[in-house]
């Protein structure tokens, strides 16, 4: 990188840093500095030369007199202004991948489905420059956003980066050498395609998240990985994020809030050769996967819901009917 993250991310503002500016009605615009430019609204404008030299988080006022706050806008800012293609996984998302994926300083991670960068970044950050992001993406159009976003958040080509494009399943062989990879993200339409791959590269003990955006894919995934054989038992699960208004006496839950963006499931990797031990908690009755089931197989028990007995059912009618039976 040109420019260490430090320096990109402390200190006066100078040309090329993007800054975010805040009304007084909270609406944000971020701005990239350059010596000359103005930024214009319908009320005033701003000289980016007020702002180049002045400390991060000062304010600043335009000529029709509004004031803004200034302020380097956070990573998390940062992907959800940024241009896109695809759509970016939220920061609420990338969060609890680094988190629950456990990526850690000099990991090497494996992402396949790049779209415009976000998680890319939030990848890079966890892993540091002496780790190894192997990132693979189908659309070269889609690789070239994600390079250059990634390019004008971190000042230049992060060291520890390497976007390749074509498909994982016949691009990661050649990539990796088996059992050497820490982690692996998979943000795509099928990752149950790719688990032979993934078993193969990855070290005993390492981990599987994958990011998909509907319950029948979890249900598909989940299903493959127990199949598969080499590895744990999935965990699934997802995030909603509510914010809060804060203002005086009126505290109470925003009307709007972040809510289904996704499911994430995590697997890990078993030694080679170690079969699965058997599942504590048995499938309910007549268990069967997604692609044996027949229209027969659709009753509540085989969808998990609990189903009163019978005898439940005659005490609370007898409760709240009568003492004669149901007819």
């Amino acid at each position: 990188m040109t420019a260490t993250g430090a320096e990109r991310r402390r200190g006066p503002f100078t040309e090329g840093d993007r800054v975010q500016l805040t009304d007084p009605k909270g609406r944000l615009h971020t701005i990239t500095l350059a010596p000359g430019k103005q930024f214009h609204t319908h009320r005033g404008h701003i000289a980016h030369d007020d702002l180049i030299g002045s400390p991060d988080g000062s304010t600043i006022t335009n000529t029709a007199g509004v004031e803004y706050l200034a302020l380097r806008p956070l990573l998390a800012d940062w992907v959800m202004s940024m241009p896109r293609g695809a759509a970016v996984v939220y920061p609420k998302d990338a969060g609890q991948i680094v988190m629950m994926a456990d990526v850690f300083p000099g990991a090497v991670v494996v992402e396949a489905g790049v779209g415009s960068g976000a998680l890319s970044m939030s990848l890079l950050r966890a892993v540091g420059e002496h780790g190894r992001l192997h990132s693979f993406e189908r659309r070269e159009d889609f690789a070239a956003i994600a390079r250059a976003n990634a390019r004008e958040f971190f000042g230049g080509d992060h060291p520890a980066w390497t976007v390749q494009v074509g498909d994982l399943v016949e691009s990661l062989p050649a990539a990796v050498e088996p059992g050497s990879v820490d982690r692996v993200v998979l943000d795509m339409l099928a990752p149950w395609e790719c688990l032979d791959v993934v078993s193969e590269a990855l070290v005993p003990g390492g981990l599987l998240i994958c990011y998909v955006a509907t319950a029948t894919q979890l249900s598909k995934v989940a299903e493959a990985m127990r199949d598969h054989n080499t590895f744990t038992e999935p965990q699934a699960w997802e995030s909603l994020v509510r914010g809060w208004h804060l203002e005086g006496l009126a505290v109470r839950p925003q009307h709007r809030m972040h809510g289904h963006t996704g499911f994430l499931i995590t697997t890990r990797r078993l030694a080679p050769g170690t079969t699965p031990p058997l599942r504590k908690r048995r499938p309910g009755r007549g268990y069967v996967t997604s692609e044996e089931a027949t229209e027969a197989d659709w009753t509540p028990e085989n969808v998990g819901e609990r189903v009163p007995s019978e005898k439940r059912v005659r005490k609370v009618h007898r409760s709240v009917v009568g003492s004669s039976d149901p007819q």
